[in-house]
């Protein structure tokens, strides 16, 4: 425990520090945003690493090995699992809200025009086609850089490190917890949920703590079925990827609770099945920790 204690005040302070800076300079209005949140992205892995070296730990359970003989199958859905199912939010969600949903792409099409671009007919729709299949077969590898620099710190050292003292469903609500509180600074800057609602900040926050004890659930059960946190990577890669992949189609501006994003209720919905689908079928007992 004090290597987890370690771990994650390297992680809060380093990541927090960086955030809260960012808060006191424009926030996520800032021309620089996109570059502090890429960083912060990174600093778990920084902290494992200086974990690692501080208690004179060693890297020989890295998480490294990605395993594959076996376990093609863990991968594959890590890589195609989150696009198909943000996909499916999303068509759900605008089945219920048809008044949302806008096929002509209006909306994103007056963005471009915001920004001085103006498209000729018919290529709105080619840029989405091509961003469609960007998110879905090249995001995964595109982001695992900064993934990684979570997963190593989440799935690849939290959730095992819990998992010697604790059962696999106890160390994926802990770590699933951490990891919500972890973006609180974001979130309280409009990440994901905005600022504009009656409960802002913490009820955003309390729903990305929920969120992320979902999406938790899936990353943890496909690291400890393959004993890396390498498949958690691809699939927050695609997670990230395909995440906005529903604002082309939406006509005004819905509730971020509900959806279409994968983090409303709604638009997460296949996301929040599977989730607990893991979680019942990693089990309660004690299973093999990734290596």
């Amino acid at each position: 425990m004090k290597r987890l204690g370690i771990f994650l005040g390297l992680t809060f302070f380093l990541t927090w520090t960086l955030e809260f800076a960012l808060m006191a300079n424009g926030g996520l209005a800032s021309s620089y945003s996109i570059f502090v949140l890429s960083a912060v992205m990174l600093m778990p892995a920084i902290s494992v690493v200086a974990t690692r070296l501080i208690t004179r730990e060693g890297f020989k359970d890295f998480g490294l090995k990605p395993h594959l003989r076996g376990n093609v199958r863990y991968y594959l859905i890590a890589w195609f699992g989150p696009a198909l199912l943000i996909a499916l939010g999303a068509l759900i969600y605008f089945l219920l809200f048809p008044g949302q949903f806008d096929p002509t792409m209006s909306q994103m099409a007056s963005l471009y025009v915001a920004q001085g671009v103006s498209l000729p007919e018919g290529t709105l729709f080619t840029i989405f086609i091509a961003q469609l299949l960007l998110g879905i077969f090249l995001a995964p590898l595109l982001n695992i850089i900064t993934t990684s620099g979570e997963e190593i710190g989440w799935r690849g050292y939290l959730l095992p490190k819990l998992m010697e003292s604790y059962s696999p469903r106890v160390s994926i609500i802990i770590t699933g917890v951490i990891w919500g509180l972890w973006h609180a600074p974001i979130i309280a800057m409009g990440h994901n949920y905005g600022t504009g609602y009656s409960t802002a900040p913490w009820g955003g926050i309390l729903a990305m703590v929920v969120f992320c004890l979902f999406i938790g659930s899936f990353f943890s059960f496909l690291a400890i079925r393959t004993k890396s946190f390498l498949p958690a990577s691809i699939a927050h890669g695609s997670l990230n990827g395909f995440a906005a992949i529903s604002i082309w189609f939406t006509l005004g501006t819905p509730s971020p609770f509900l959806g279409p994003s994968p983090t409303g209720v709604i638009g997460g919905i296949g996301l929040i099945i599977v989730g607990i689908i893991c979680f019942i079928l990693i089990g309660a007992k004690k299973s093999e920790l990734p290596k």
